[in-house]
């Protein structure tokens, strides 16, 4: 009989205060609102973690209609940074986090590094915030990328916000780059204790009709499976330069999905446009990676950390040759 399983993960395990999660799935940032809608549709306690709608210092209307465009094997997002602003986040719904068990972490967006620095002063020991995410990435507004691009400009904003926080401090990729390995080293020597990759990837439909270009905003970033084979390649490389944990986030639409990004390197998954076609998602993915573990007769989610890679991080891991075996 298969021991109790364990799915527990750490994201931030060289920061004091920690980022411990129940289990590796977590869901993405602009894809879940901030969690209190879903919290109606399932119990959201049962994942890993939840990560905010991206968060700037005052509130923002987003983009023209229309901001969502369907693709093959995915979809066009342009919302724009949408969102209540960062006091109406700290007065309404902090909160409501505080009494989750499952940890609240913010989507942080800003303009220039002074923003980020005073949304994470002000986002520091408020309760219910169990960690930040840095949004150096998002194609969707004006110099959305600016930061996310460049290894220099990256590593100087991820360490001016760590110089402000006692928060575990997570900097989302974007894959709009010529070397991501050299952004992620550069985030990581400046203090990230973990890394999110990847944002969506920029992209463009054509409304037919209207011989226009199908969002209002022009472009938008895909995600959904067509990007998984992009952001699965990333966060594969990215594993064998950096020693803090990775999130795999694009495309992730079932369990097995989650095991690829696993085996890839990262120590969590991040479940996103999977939500706009089945709320549940999250749940489901969760679900189906543990009875993917169960049918595997794996006992602990490290055993699957890096198998592809042939890597062994962590003495509960078992060897790859068992990773196949038939159950007793």
């Amino acid at each position: 009989m298969l021991a109790a399983m364990h799915l527990a993960v750490e994201l931030a395990p060289k920061n004091k205060r920690g980022l411990s999660l129940a289990n590796p799935v977590m869901t993405a940032s602009g894809t879940f609102s901030n969690g209190l809608e879903y919290a109606k549709v399932f119990d959201i306690q049962r994942l890993g973690a939840i990560v905010s709608k991206a968060v700037t210092l005052r509130p923002r209307r987003g983009n023209p209609q229309p901001r969502i465009w369907e693709t093959a094997a995915g979809m066009l997002n342009s919302i724009g940074l949408q969102n209540i602003g960062v006091e109406a986040l700290i007065r309404d719904v902090a909160p409501i986090w505080a009494t989750w068990r499952t940890p609240a972490i913010v989507n942080l967006a800003g303009e220039s590094v002074d923003d980020y620095v005073e949304l994470a002063r002000r986002l520091d020991g408020v309760a219910g915030v169990s960690a930040l995410e840095l949004n150096i990435s998002c194609p969707n507004v004006d110099n959305g990328l600016e930061f996310g691009t460049d290894p220099w400009q990256a590593g100087r904003l991820t360490q001016a916000v760590v110089r402000e926080t006692g928060l575990p401090v997570i900097v989302k990729l974007t894959p709009n780059v010529s070397d991501i390995v050299a952004v992620a080293r550069a985030v990581v020597d400046a203090g990230a204790d973990a890394l999110t990759l990847i944002n969506t990837f920029p992209a463009l439909a054509i409304d037919l009709a209207r011989r226009r270009p199908a969002l209002g905003w022009r472009s938008g970033g895909l995600s959904g499976p067509a990007l998984k084979p992009i952001a699965l390649k990333m966060v594969y490389d990215v594993a064998s330069s950096v020693a803090v944990p990775i999130i795999g986030c694009g495309g992730i639409m079932t369990g097995l999905d989650a095991v690829e990004y696993l085996m890839a390197g990262a120590t969590a998954v991040q479940v996103g446009t999977a939500t706009f076609v089945n709320p549940r998602a999250p749940l489901d993915v969760l679900e189906e990676l543990e009875e993917f573990m169960r049918r595997q007769d794996i006992e602990d989610v490290h055993a699957l950390i890096g198998v592809a890679r042939g890597e062994v991080n962590d003495d509960r891991r078992v060897p790859a040759k068992h990773l196949h075996r038939r159950r007793r």
